[in-house]
């Protein structure tokens, strides 16, 4: 059972693209805790897991995704793996809500945004009348600085910005406890950005919703989130708060990551970045998936997978890596304390 704090939970999932000898391992073993009006942001390179992860804890998962093995939990007591579709039904909008990534084709082009509110509200609450659901409708545009005479626009007649401010007013239509948000601004250019994310938090603390961001920034989920994990083919490599991710990662893909954006003020240096390309997820190195583009790699890194996420000091901190397991002397970058900064403070998006 969870305790009462933790509204989503997912306990050694595992997910497969197809079936049988060919099969696609997706998802491996993995933990994830969403906590009552928590951010928690998870990180990754394109092709990581991060969606498939998210959408297989909300049986979002759409075939030939199959979950072969973990639990799934909505609250203390809901087990969302073995749920109906009615009672998956009940849940979804009214408790837990998605924004997709591309707003554009998530809204339907030949309906005005009124009409797409009131369909998700009159399929969910069918005792709401014509007038209750227009004036609502309205507020929920408002609520995302849209005015409310935009209720008669189409998707075409809106910017990028205000198609991804309906998708999360569509997303808090019915007042959910949950928001995911599966890379809600990537297509955005960075003032508009800004903004969206601006309004999400100012939402949140006023809703009081919990949020699941998925990202491939890390230096944007150092700003918004309270907590961070970084997933590499298909894995879980770092669990840890937002600012202890950002300052003193534990994991080298982590560091990676914060190495592959440059500083605004400073001296100029040469990008670092992370060398090569992920693994094909069909034919996986052995030992640590991670080894070939690891400079830190030695022989136990490429003959035995790191066990997962192994728990670091008494906080809530982890990683999956052989550097951090207690036999060895761990890099200086690798070690750094919190009040270290493992990039230039003024980089990338830290605010």
């Amino acid at each position: 059972m969870n305790s009462p704090d933790i509204l989503l939970s997912g306990r050694g999932l595992c997910v497969d693209y197809g079936l049988g000898e060919d099969a696609v391992h997706a998802v491996v073993d993995a933990d994830l805790e969403l906590r009552r009006g928590e951010v928690l942001g998870l990180a990754g390179e394109s092709g990581s897991g991060k969606s498939t992860l998210a959408y297989a804890i909300t049986r979002l998962l759409r075939p030939p995704g199959v979950i072969t093995a973990g639990s799934a939990y909505f609250g203390s007591s809901v087990n969302l793996l073995s749920a109906g579709q009615r009672e998956l039904r009940g849940l979804r909008w009214n408790e837990i809500a998605v924004v997709l990534q591309s707003s554009m084709n998530a809204l339907n082009p030949v309906l005005s945004i009124g009409t797409q509110f009131s369909d998700v509200l009159r399929a969910h609450r069918p005792d709401m009348s014509r007038a209750d659901r227009r004036a609502r409708s309205g507020q929920l545009l408002e609520m995302v600085g849209i005015p409310a005479d935009r209720l008669s626009s189409y998707p075409h007649e809106l910017s990028g910005g205000m198609r991804q401010r309906v998708m999360i007013a569509t997303a808090l239509a019915l007042d959910p406890s949950v928001v995911i948000m599966d890379e809600p601004t990537t297509a955005l250019d960075v003032v508009t950005q800004r903004e969206i994310l601006e309004e999400l938090m100012t939402l949140r603390d006023r809703l009081g919703f919990a949020v699941l961001f998925i990202s491939h920034d890390l230096s944007l989920l150092a700003e918004i989130a309270d907590s961070i994990a970084v997933m590499y083919a298909g894995r879980l490599v770092e669990r840890a708060g937002a600012s202890a991710v950002f300052r003193a990662p534990r994991h080298p893909y982590s560091l990676g990551l914060l190495s592959s954006f440059p500083a605004l003020h400073g001296p100029r240096v040469a990008m670092e970045g992370i060398p090569g390309s992920p693994p094909d997820l069909r034919n996986m190195p052995s030992g640590c998936p991670f080894h070939p583009r690891c400079g830190y790699a030695f022989d136990r890194c490429r003959s035995d997978p790191p066990p997962p996420l192994l728990d670091l000091d008494a906080s809530t901190r982890a990683a999956a890596c052989w550097l951090q397991d207690g036999r060895g002397a761990v890099p200086a970058e690798l070690a750094l304390t919190a009040g270290a900064v493992a990039v230039p403070a003024d980089s990338g998006g830290l605010a």
